[in-house]
């Protein structure tokens, strides 16, 4: 069985992350490295993929920034979604050709992985027909987008465990008027730490990985913009809300 390396650097600012992982799919393409599995928070972040429409961000700049949301525009697939503390972040950097080279075939075992880990705290979730992701009755709780560089990933999946949805009101995520939800809004109150064991359990089973996990690699501890909730975020996003034109600003 092929290993595959689980690092949790913890919480990590958006771009510092996006260099490591081209930083690894540069050794991993290479040959110098083995698979890896990345489990990470981000502070409040919204990104937007290489297929995504701008009017699906629902702030601009200003109203962003007041309410401490960073903004990239990134090369992943899908549209715009937003990452934040509670939130499990998986980047798998793998090489396809030493599993199976289809693409189709990844995103459904990330979705497998995901439901199959939910089903461990009781949580019935699925797929929709042509709706990328994982769901619980209509709800998105985990968002899938990934890109792939002569056979290696990069990007990959964000699960809702303790989530503040809240801040999924500045976009239409992923560009589908549907709802989200989190695993704590579910009813479960199950932590960061053993929603990512099951999670690595899984993903190891599910595409026939030896997991070695390395410890001791935290990257930073970029703060979680924590500080930006409260009354004046909720004014924000009530502004965001508004019709454009009515006080928005251009991102």
């Amino acid at each position: 069985m092929l290993k595959c390396e689980w690092r949790e650097p913890g919480r990590i600012e958006y771009g510092a992350a996006f260099d490591w992982q081209q930083r690894l799919v540069a050794q991993r393409q290479a040959g110098a490295i083995p698979d890896q599995l990345l489990l990470l928070e981000h502070p409040h972040t919204i990104t937007m993929g290489r297929n995504g429409h701008m009017e699906n961000l629902l702030a601009g700049e200003e109203i962003l920034t007041r309410a401490g949301i960073a903004f990239h525009p990134t090369d992943r697939g899908g549209d715009v979604t937003y990452h934040g503390p509670g939130q499990i972040v998986g980047y798998p950097i793998m090489d396809l050709r030493e599993w199976k080279r289809d693409v189709g075939a990844y995103v459904r075992a990330i979705e497998q992985t995901l439901i199959d880990t939910l089903a461990d705290f009781g949580i019935q979730a699925g797929r929709i027909p042509k709706c990328t992701g994982v769901w619980v009755g209509g709800a998105k709780i985990g968002a899938i987008g990934v890109h792939i560089s002569r056979w290696v990933t990069s990007h990959g999946f964000a699960l809702n465990v303790s989530t503040d949805l809240r801040y999924f009101e500045y976009i239409v995520p992923c560009g589908l008027t549907k709802p989200v939800t989190s695993m704590a809004q579910l009813g479960c109150g199950a932590s960061w730490a053993e929603v990512a064991e099951s999670l690595v359990a899984h993903f190891g089973r599910v595409f026939e990985r030896d997991i070695e996990r390395i410890r001791n690699d935290r990257r930073s501890d970029a703060p979680d913009g924590r500080e930006h909730r409260g009354r004046d975020a909720d004014q924000v996003a009530e502004e965001a809300r508004r019709p454009c034109g009515a006080g928005r600003a251009a991102v």
